[in-house]
């Protein structure tokens, strides 16, 4: 049994050290083909969770046989819980507050109704001109017509007040107080 417990804790840290190190060059190198390893459902299953309870089992089943007198079953049933508790605690603590961390720069046209902007290009009353507008920690140039069909001359600040067609529908505003 002490063969069992040791191999799953040398398997959990060949784990650790290969994907911390290894993990996104291998990647790379080999275009994709080891995607089939990161396992779509529910995220407890995720191979960070599941290794880091491997290991978990691993070491704690080592160190029960060697360290205390109790029987091998006893052993088998602690090792079993001390992986699922660590396996819990390395989900709860690392890999949920990672996946509530990713962020995105993606943005829909729909969504800069309201905000304000520049004007690259001129926009005349009934044509199209060009107006930058801050998205996020970025900008983004986008094709403007005037709403209120007056020209709206280059560097002036506008709000978006409406989004057709892929088209920004702005209003001239003045921001001086």
């Amino acid at each position: 049994m002490e063969t069992l417990f040791l191999s799953c804790l040398a398997l959990g840290i060949l784990f650790a050290v290969v994907s911390v190190i290894f993990g996104d060059w291998l990647s790379q190198a080999m275009e994709g083909a080891l995607d089939f390893l990161s396992l779509e459902g529910p995220a407890f299953l995720s191979p960070m969770t599941l290794f880091g309870g491997i290991t978990a089992f691993g070491g704690a089943g080592l160190m029960l046989t060697r360290y205390t007198s109790i029987g091998m079953w006893a052993v088998v049933l602690l090792a079993i819980l001390i992986a699922i508790a660590l396996g819990a605690a390395v989900f709860f603590l690392y890999v949920r507050p990672m996946e509530n961390s990713e962020n995105s720069i993606a943005f829909t046209l729909q969504s800069l109704s309201g905000a304000l902007g520049e004007v690259l290009v001129s926009i005349p009353a009934t044509g199209y001109g060009e107006v930058l507008i801050r998205v996020g920690a970025g900008v983004t140039n986008q094709i403007a017509a005037s709403f209120d069909r007056q020209p709206i001359p280059e560097s002036a600040k506008v709000v978006v007040v409406e989004v057709k067609e892929s088209v920004l529908y702005v209003s001239q505003v003045d921001l001086s107080l």
